[in-house]
C-alpha cells in the first residue's frame, strides 16, 4: 500500500471568517499531527486549497479567508487549488497520484460533509482505497431552506456512511500508529 495524505481546505475562513469549524473539538491539532506523521513516514502531503471568485463572501481567491492556515503553509506540502467540492475535479489531484503510484488516499481537513467526502467518494470511483480521519476532519452547524442539523450529527453520519461503502474510518492516533509500523 502506498499511500498520500489530502489535507483538503484548512484555510482561514473556517478560523476568522464566517464558518469557523466547531467539531470535533482538536480536529486542528489532529490534522498538524497527521501531517507531521506523514511527513516523517515519507508520505507525500497534498494541501488542497479552495478558490472562489473574487466577490465571493467565502474563499475568495488571494481573500484573508482563502489563505491556507499559517501552520498548513510552514508544513511540507505540495499545494493544490480546486474550485467544486471534490479535490480531483479540475485539478491535478488524479495525474499526481498515478504518476507517485499512490494507491490509497488518506483524508483530513474540513468540510466533513463537503470536500472530504466529496473527495472521498471521487477516490473510491477512481480506484483508489481510502481512509477518513475521523478526528482530523471537522465541520460546523448547518442550516439551510431544507433544514438544520448540529456540527456532531452532521459530522457522525458523514462518518457512519463513509464507513459503509467509501473509506475505512478511523481516529487519526490509530492511522499514526499503523503508519510507524
Amino acid at each position: 500500500m502506498k499511500r498520500a495524505l489530502i489535507v483538503i481546505d484548512v484555510q482561514m475562513e473556517y478560523f476568522t471568517g464566517l464558518m469557523p469549524v466547531t467539531y470535533p473539538v482538536g480536529s486542528f491539532e489532529n490534522i498538524l499531527a497527521a501531517m507531521d506523521g506523514a511527513t516523517a513516514a515519507g508520505m507525500p502531503v497534498i494541501a488542497v486549497q479552495h478558490s472562489a471568485p473574487k466577490e465571493s463572501p467565502v474563499f475568495a481567491k488571494d481573500s484573508p479567508g482563502w489563505q491556507l492556515h499559517p501552520e498548513i503553509a510552514r508544513r511540507k506540502a505540495v499545494v493544490i487549488e480546486k474550485t467544486l467540492p471534490g479535490s480531483f475535479t479540475g485539478t491535478e489531484l488524479e495525474n499526481m497520484l498515478r504518476r507517485d503510484r499512490i494507491d490509497t488516499v488518506v483524508i483530513a481537513g474540513y468540510m466533513t460533509q463537503m470536500c472530504c467526502d466529496t473527495t472521498s467518494r471521487q477516490a473510491l470511483h477512481l480506484g483508489f482505497g481510502v481512509e477518513f480521519l475521523a478526528d482530523a476532519t471537522g465541520t460546523l452547524a448547518q442550516k439551510n431552506y431544507a433544514g438544520e442539523v448540529d456540527a456532531k450529527t452532521l459530522h457522525n453520519a458523514v462518518l457512519t456512511v463513509q464507513a459503509s461503502r467509501f473509506a475505512k474510518v478511523m481516529p487519526a492516533s490509530d492511522w499514526l500508529s499503523g503508519i510507524k509500523k
